[in-house]
């Protein structure tokens, strides 16, 4: 079968295969042109118009509903190149796009086949993959494993009205909140906190025309690193001194097999990214891991983070043997060489007892029954990807004469894999060190991620997490982190939270005390999603202490939504990942500027049809007033009571009103009350 693949590889680098007629597909088809017919050039991109077919009801896409656009996943104009690096070499190109509106100007953030709005787009060719399903698989599994990896849609493709073949479309690695979702740099991102992140680096080739900018040693060579956001021509060099530093950081102290938590490689890494992604190009046995296409990225006030994996065609026993290559085997570490060059820091991870251990147990528990990676669940996905791609695979080989015995590669593949698991099986055994850590009774206890705002201030400004110690005696905070992506914090080293004591995290520091009289113990970098959005707090391993994430739709608190309250937790002993545990409060502490800001009130259910409860939560309300947005008075009341009580509000018509309340020696506070 190899020599089948050789030969037939040899014979499309010697010329392109004869075009074929291509009507239909399971699939969806890109159908691009470009503007006057022109040839793709591997830069610049240049002009093109791009239509994406793809039935609604899913039954089969035809050429020929190209003019339809009920059946048009997306009908636009492009920009387009050649991408890639070695894979340029073969006759059949991969492509990067650009969606851009109409005046060919402006990029246009959409939505394509599923995936979330972006711009940046890529067309991958399946180079030197035989089975065609490699790259699809391992970004697959990838996100299996909790992690972020590009999406992708398997394709068929159209350029100038020649059939190109079968493809993967799927999203460029870049930083935005849907891909790597870190923060955005620009060159004023220099002082001692901007400085920290967000980066997203990668060990790489540059034949793609990239920047060395600095180079590590590897365990059989030289590792190149390259600045990928910023990019080295706009990174300053303050920010390429700092990130360089956590690189040299690492291979220092793994070097010194250092696994202190406040000086070691736990206080630099992300201990569960930096696992799963060895585990990926372990379990793959990827030719070029670690040493090429290596992402890493690191957030704002974060820690270093392995990934996202890319570029997975030398895997699973594939790899350019018609370059007299031969690395991906069973039976090896590529951490440890075979021709692999990556840096040292990988192989001096590996042989630390703490590191293993976590590797292990990470490895057991995502190989196990009900495991991501369990072998039976990989060769069912498998054979399903295989399934989707089975009559494409037989016109993709029409057209390029690359995959002589498809079903024969699929079946090699998870035989390979048997092997493979058989060989790390053996050498992944005890975890018995790492298997219960002990972690503080910390709990995430109280969240503002959508406070009022007023004239002056941005919403997030107010923004804070509160984290209580439920248990009976101190708790060492150090090296306690925010483990996932969209909030930076890490605790100094000495830190501590007595027994039955809390804590607060701002958004903004000197805003949260100007505003609530109070200081708080430290500050978040950048902001809470007034969505949705998961907050792990972790010990310096990554072991989760508490996990929540919140949502601004029902049955979670609608009042915590920009209406000034937050999410409290009702009882400290129940599960805050439930919505039933969680209540609006406003009860942190009485703000000193009342009077555009809520009280202690609670104003309930909102928005309302007929009525709305006031409850005053032990003050007394004096007198109420509700107006319309122009101040014109519609109703009044005298309660004079501290208990709740109801107004009637039927009669108004749907819009937006305030309640004015009134309380003895107290400014007066306004509530937005939402009538349906």
């Amino acid at each position: 079968m190899k020599k089948l693949f050789i030969f037939s590889l040899f014979l499309s680098f010697c010329f392109e295969i004869k075009a074929q007629s291509f009507r239909e597909s399971n699939l969806p088809i890109v159908i691009i042109t470009t503007d006057g017919n022109r040839e793709i050039p591997d830069e610049p991109k240049i002009g093109a118009t791009m239509k994406i077919i793809e039935t609604p009801d899913g039954s089969r896409n035809k050429v020929t509903y190209a003019s339809n656009p009920q059946y048009l996943n997306y009908s636009g104009r492009i920009k387009i190149e050649i991408r890639g690096s070695s894979s340029q070499s073969l006759p059949k190109k991969p492509y990067g796009f650009t969606t851009y509106k109409e005046d060919n100007i402006t990029k246009n953030n959409v939505s394509i086949l599923g995936m979330p709005e972006e711009h940046d787009w890529i067309l991958n060719s399946i180079a030197f993959d035989p089975s065609l399903i490699r790259n699809y698989l391992s970004y697959y599994l990838a996100r299996q494993l909790g992690n972020y990896a590009t999406r992708e849609r398997y394709c068929e493709v159209m350029i100038n009205g020649d059939y190109k073949g079968l493809y993967i479309l799927m999203e460029k690695l870049k930083t935005d909140k849907n891909r790597i979702d870190i923060v955005e740099m620009d060159e004023t991102d220099n002082d001692a906190v901007s400085v920290t992140g967000g980066y997203i680096v990668k060990a790489d080739k540059t034949t793609g025309g990239d920047v060395v900018d600095w180079g590590m040693e590897s365990y059989a060579g030289w590792t190149e690193y390259i600045c990928d956001d910023p990019s080295s021509d706009k990174i300053t060099s303050t920010q390429k001194n700092y990130i360089k530093s956590q690189f040299t950081n690492l291979q220092k102290v793994a070097s010194a097999q250092n696994s202190q938590i406040t000086n070691g490689f736990p206080s630099i890494i992300d201990i569960p990214s930096f696992v799963d992604f060895m585990i990926m190009n372990e379990l793959a046995s990827n030719a070029d891991g670690y040493q090429y296409s290596s992402y890493f990225h690191k957030d704002r006030k974060g820690k270093l983070r392995a990934g996202p994996v890319w570029d997975f065609d030398l895997t699973y026993g594939n790899d350019l043997f018609h370059w007299g290559l031969d690395r991906s085997h069973t039976n090896i570490w590529q951490f440890e060489g075979g021709g692999n060059t990556g840096s040292k820091f990988w192989r001096d991870l590996y042989y630390n007892c703490t590191f293993k251990c976590y590797f292990t147990r990470r490895w057991k528990e995502v190989t196990g029954e009900n495991g991501p990676l369990n072998y039976d669940k990989i060769c069912s996905d498998i054979d399903a990807f295989a399934s989707e791609i089975s009559e494409a695979s037989v016109r993709e080989n029409t057209r390029w004469a690359t995959i002589p015995d498809h079903s024969g590669e699929i079946a090699a593949m998870k035989n390979w894999l048997r092997e493979r698991f058989n060989w790390m099986n053996a050498r992944l055994t005890n975890f018995s060190a790492c298997a219960n850590p002990a972690l503080p009774p910390l709990v995430i206890s109280k969240i503002n991620y959508h406070p009022q705002s007023d004239e002056d201030t941005e919403s997030s400004d107010y923004e804070f997490i509160e984290i209580t110690n439920t248990g009976e005696t101190t708790a060492n905070l150090t090296g306690i982190y925010m483990r996932e992506l969209g909030v930076g914090y890490q605790f100094p080293a000495g830190s501590t939270l007595g027994a039955g004591k809390k804590l607060l995290l701002a958004g903004n520091s000197a805003k949260f005390t100007a505003f609530y009289g109070v200081v708080p113990f430290g500050e978040f970098s950048r902001e809470l999603s007034n969505k949705s959005e998961k907050i792990v707090l972790a010990d310096a391993f990554g072991n989760v202490i508490d996990s929540v994430r919140y949502s601004d739709t029902i049955p979670w608190p609608e009042l915590a939504d920009g209406e000034g309250y937050f999410l409290q937790l009702k009882d400290l002993q129940s599960d805050n990942s439930l919505a039933e545990n969680w209540m609006p409060a406003t009860d942190i502490m009485t703000p000193t500027n009342a009077l555009t800001k809520a009280n202690r009130l609670l104003v309930y259910p909102n928005p309302a049809r007929t009525e709305i409860a006031v409850d005053p939560q032990g003050t007394v309300i004096q007198s109420y007033s509700v107006t319309d947005l122009s101040g014109r008075i519609l109703k009044t009341g005298n309660p004079e009571t501290e208990f709740t009580f109801n107004i009637n509000i039927s009669d108004l018509s749907p819009g937006i009103y305030l309640l004015r309340t009134n309380t003895p020696g107290k400014p007066e506070c306004i509530h937005k009350i939402n009538k349906l």
